[in-house]
């Protein structure tokens, strides 16, 4: 059977906390490896999410305030984890935004988890939340690796996206080159 979407969100959601554990242990290239990993998932989840699974949950009875609390939550999380990004994980400071960053994101991810995901799993089929997989991961192939900060939603994702992941997936070439 192929994963549902709740089923990839959350392995992905685990891998995210193995990424912050890996983040927290690690030193130096191996350590900005490991944060470069972190700010690309983190960065094509949010936006898959914005363009697939918040629009599904926002049309249930109820779902709207929850999809509300979640974009707010996003939003904190792109600003502090783009600040972060620009800084890079050797800047003095980082180790105590990071933990923050780790707590709010962890948060986050929990709420969908109670609030978002019983909800498509109970007015969504298997077939049709098996669906929404294969639009969540074709969103993150053309998703921005970076955070963008106001890009929310699935307008602005699918209006601003494209053009910011081109850019984005330049920056990161030129970043593996140069080391």
């Amino acid at each position: 059977m192929a994963d549902d979407v709740i089923t990839l969100l959350h392995r992905q959601h685990e891998n995210i906390r193995t990424l912050f554990a890996e983040v927290q242990a690690a030193t130096g290239d191996e350590r900005k490896d490991a944060w470069h990993r972190l700010v690309r998932l983190l960065s094509i989840h949010e936006t898959a999410e914005e363009e697939i699974v918040h629009p599904a949950v926002t049309r249930v009875t109820g779902g709207e305030p929850i999809v509300d609390a979640r974009v707010a939550e996003e939003h904190r999380a792109k600003e502090l984890l783009s600040t972060m990004d620009n800084m890079g994980p050797d800047a003095e400071g980082f180790d105590t935004l990071l933990v923050q960053l780790r707590d709010d994101v962890l948060a986050h991810a929990d709420h969908e988890e109670q609030a978002e995901f019983p909800l498509l799993r109970k007015v969504h089929d298997q077939e049709r939340l098996e669906r929404m997989a294969k639009a969540v991961e074709a969103a993150e192939a053309i998703a921005p690796t970076h955070p963008h900060p106001g890009v929310e939603g699935p307008v602005a994702n699918l209006a601003l996206g494209p053009l910011v992941a081109v850019v984005d997936r330049a920056r990161d070439a030129i970043r593996k080159v140069l080391g």
